[in-house]
């Protein structure tokens, strides 16, 4: 499997694996301001139109807490891993019904045993490609709200995250997320817009559960080989254009195969990660994947 310490030198490993409080909490920030703002928008112009942008615009801000508590959880997002811990559990991943810590703890067996049958995310994925009507069954799963529903169920039996993973929590992790969403409610209310809370949740419920389906099969759903353990085999990388990203994929989580070759690199390195990599010529053989129509297409049979 490939070793990547074996071709970059200590320079250029250490301009990848440099955290930053800063650009840690530019993005903490800006994600909850996006979120504020979509609700400010659909509070002060309540239309059937301003509610759909939100339903479709928000899943992304939404994913991008999940994205950030990930990064958390690897303990690169901040610098200070007390910063780590707390924003990445209490800003992160509670308001997204996840739990950084259990979240963390299972994961570490996705990046240890991907490409094995062993990986514990292999059941998000492993069944692709798939045909038109099971997809379209699960596109209504998701919107309808029953994918959300089964989170919700599982929830209340002692699981603690949906995004990736199959660790469990302890039983006062349901009262942390139930706190964190009054918190929000209450907020909303302070500022008189406490009915956008149930747009924030609904939305949690339905939309954003299609955008967390889509990142699974863009990850690792149909790729080379999922046998393989070398990640760029077993792992896509989708370079999509800025809009799709914006919609589907914030803070560089598309760059997914070179966060597998090294989970060590903050996730606003990757692209700088990905330059050297192709410098190196050690990506010439990846399939290149330039939209997510592009890996839907490849990934589902339309016959």
């Amino acid at each position: 499997m490939l070793k990547i310490s074996d071709h970059l030198n200590a320079d250029e490993l250490k301009c990848v694996l440099q955290r930053s409080d800063q650009r840690a909490c530019w993005l903490v920030l800006s994600t909850w301001a996006s979120i504020l703002g979509l609700l400010a928008l659909v509070s002060a112009f309540p239309h059937p139109l301003t509610v759909l942008l939100v339903w479709l615009v928000l899943p992304g801000r939404q994913l991008g807490l999940s994205v950030l508590m990930h990064e958390a959880g690897h303990n690169t997002l901040f610098a200070t891993r007390g910063l780590n811990q707390w924003v990445g559990q209490w800003l992160c991943a509670l308001p997204t019904l996840n739990d950084l810590n259990s979240y963390a703890m299972g994961h570490i067996d996705h990046h240890r045993l991907a490409g094995t049958p062993e990986d514990p995310d292999l059941p998000n994925y492993h069944a692709y490609p798939v045909g038109k009507r099971s997809f379209w069954r699960k596109v209504m799963r998701d919107l309808t709200g029953q994918t959300g529903a089964k989170l919700i169920m599982g929830l209340l039996r002692g699981g603690s995250s949906h995004f990736s993973g199959t660790a469990t929590a302890g039983s006062t992790l349901l009262i942390k997320q139930v706190a964190v969403q009054g918190a929000i409610a209450s907020f909303l209310m302070v500022v008189g817009a406490g009915w956008v809370w149930w747009l924030w949740f609904g939305t949690l419920m339905t939309s954003y559960m299609l955008v967390v389906r889509l990142r699974q099969v863009a990850e690792h759903a149909a790729v080379p080989d999922a046998d393989n353990p070398d990640p760029r085999f077993n792992t896509r990388t989708v370079i999509a254009p800025r809009w799709q990203r914006f919609l589907v994929a914030p803070h560089c989580v598309n760059y997914h195969l070179e966060h597998h070759l090294m989970p060590g690199v903050p996730c606003y390195r990757l692209p700088a990660f990905r330059v050297m990599l192709e410098n190196k010529g050690l990506l010439a053989e990846v399939p290149l994947f330039s939209s997510y129509q592009q890996v839907l297409s490849h990934a589902l049979r339309w016959t």
